[in-house]
């Protein structure tokens, strides 16, 4: 883990060790309004590591109601900088045809941006990109939005996911709808919008609300972390057979041609979401172009 600038300037890279490779695909994760540390996303970002992807962390915000029309510049100027600073001897050196951006809530709206500006910002244009549960607005004022960038200049070829939760109250679904008609230019086959279904069959239950894709974890001590009741929330089946293997299997396909069935296709290896310890199905997620 390596912290590079200040406020709005901040960014983390994270790099795969104990074996470090000599190059390595590289993940854009977009955090949410008000996630400045990558600690609450710590679990996640430690597992897209060690699957052997370089993680760029972007720090668009320092405090609570900063202005959303610098979100995206903040977040491309950051990714930008990491790119540059990945060039330096001592990093694993980045795979800039193995590129992908996730995202979660604010994140999620993000994503979409930058991989329409990558082309003309003179960046690694991403093969996949996800918006979890995407969020474009302040709770108190939804008339309040992010600008959206022209989604048109995202290549069709572009593997997409929009995951939304069925009891997040927080986004809901308006920006996830919003996000997937105007990437009407990608073809079915290679995007798919996904539900997260609750399920409370066993304790504790798995809910699909906003802070589902929360699993905190240290990664940079030093790193002021967003206090909220998800804070200290471990990864559950939302997370490992929900929005982690989706997103792993969009990257594999994506990057290595495989793993497909796991992302995409409304495929039973897609919906599957695991078993209850006394043998009953998770409800399965549930999935439509």
């Amino acid at each position: 883990m390596h912290r590079y600038g200040e406020g709005t300037a901040r960014y983390w890279i994270f790099e795969p060790a104990k074996p470090t490779p000599k190059s390595a695909p590289v993940i854009i994760f977009c955090h949410g309004w008000g996630v400045m540390s990558p600690n609450t996303y710590g679990a996640w970002i430690t597992h897209l590591v060690r699957r052997g992807n370089i993680v760029i962390y972007p720090q668009y915000q320092v405090v609570l109601l900063a202005s959303m029309n610098d979100f995206t510049p903040f977040s491309f100027a950051a990714e930008k900088a990491a790119f540059a600073e990945l060039q330096n001897p001592g990093h694993v050196t980045p795979e800039l045809n193995h590129v992908a951006i996730v995202g979660h809530s604010m994140g999620g709206a993000i994503v979409p941006n930058l991989a329409a500006l990558a082309s003309a910002g003179n960046l690694p244009i991403p093969k996949a990109m996800c918006c979890v549960e995407p969020d474009n607005h302040a709770g108190f004022a939804p008339a309040i939005q992010m600008p959206m960038e022209d989604f048109t200049k995202i290549p069709s070829e572009t593997l997409t996911l929009v995951i939304v939760g069925d009891r997040d109250m927080v986004a809901r679904q308006d920006t996830a709808k919003e996000i997937y008609a105007l990437l009407a230019h990608i073809p079915a086959k290679n995007k798919n919008y996904v539900m997260l279904v609750s399920d409370f069959h066993g304790s504790p239950p798995l809910i699909a609300n906003h802070g589902a894709p929360v699993a905190h974890q240290i990664l940079d001590p030093d790193a002021e972390d967003f206090d909220s009741p998800t804070r200290h929330r471990t990864p559950n089946a939302l997370n490992y057979y929900g929005i982690w293997k989706l997103f792993d299997a969009l990257t594999d396909a994506a990057f290595f041609n495989k793993n497909i069935q796991y992302a995409l296709g409304n495929t039973p290896q897609q919906r599957y979401m695991g078993k209850w310890s006394d043998g009953t199905p998770v409800k399965e997620l549930k999935v439509k172009n």
